[in-house]
């Protein structure tokens, strides 16, 4: 018997106002896979995301993580039941202190188990460490984004979704965040990125999805998009 996918989009149609932004998209993770979306700005990356993790309310269409809709479900409770999001744009609490920002991404979990779960993300962000009891809005853009996926890793997510991880950020510390989304994958983390750098993107995941105008253009195996000569036209310079 087929195992079910961790993660089924199903003909989802969002709108913002009368724009069809998204429009009839379907997909699935498995568990254990790196899936990516990649395309152009506008694509309607960043709106999928937002609709599964329940920010936007999608007008038709199904969303199911671990065999269950979650269409209509509140995001608080969405996180809760095991799927984290990393948003565009870093968006950590900038008035807060590092150690802040990790304490308001552990809401969901046992009072207990935040001390272990905030040693875990210093375990694999030292540069955290160093600055837990800095205010987040005088933090670097790569530490920044650091914070934001170690607030997202506070939930222990069975699905962490990164929207954009890259972005804005020097070459070095791109290389960085990729090898820490390489780690986390490694230690069992189910990954959904979306990434305007489809070079990086399609190098590290199973599966890749491209969106153009709301719609799934192509899919399959990320190691034969990267090598395919539509792909390379349009998001590789190639």
């Amino acid at each position: 018997m087929a195992q079910t996918p961790l993660l089924k989009v199903e003909d989802l149609h969002v709108y913002y106002g009368s724009i069809h932004a998204i429009k009839g998209v379907s997909f699935e993770v498995s568990e254990g896979e790196i899936v990516t979306l990649i395309g152009a700005n506008g694509a309607g990356k960043s709106s999928t995301l937002n609709t599964i993790s329940g920010l936007l309310k999608p007008k038709s269409g199904s969303v199911e993580f671990e065999g269950q809709s979650i269409v209509g479900v509140p995001a608080h409770k969405i996180v809760s039941r095991g799927m984290a999001l990393c948003p565009e744009g870093r968006r950590v609490f900038l008035q807060m202190t590092v150690q802040e920002n990790l304490e308001m991404g552990g809401f969901s979990r046992p009072a207990g188990e935040i001390a272990d779960s905030i040693a875990d993300v210093y375990d694999r962000f030292p540069r955290l460490k160093e600055r837990y009891k800095q205010v987040a809005g005088t933090l670097s853009g790569g530490e920044q984004q650091m914070l934001a996926m170690g607030r997202a890793l506070m939930s222990k997510p069975k699905l962490l979704m990164l929207d954009e991880p890259s972005m804005g950020l020097a070459p070095i510390l791109v290389d960085q965040i990729f090898e820490i989304i390489k780690e986390l994958h490694a230690a069992g983390t189910t990954i959904l990125l979306v990434e305007q750098n489809a070079q990086v993107a399609l190098s590290i995941a199973d599966h890749a999805y491209v969106l153009e105008t709301g719609t799934i253009s192509m899919s399959g195996n990320a190691q034969e998009l990267l090598a395919d000569d539509r792909v390379r036209k349009a998001y590789l310079g190639g």
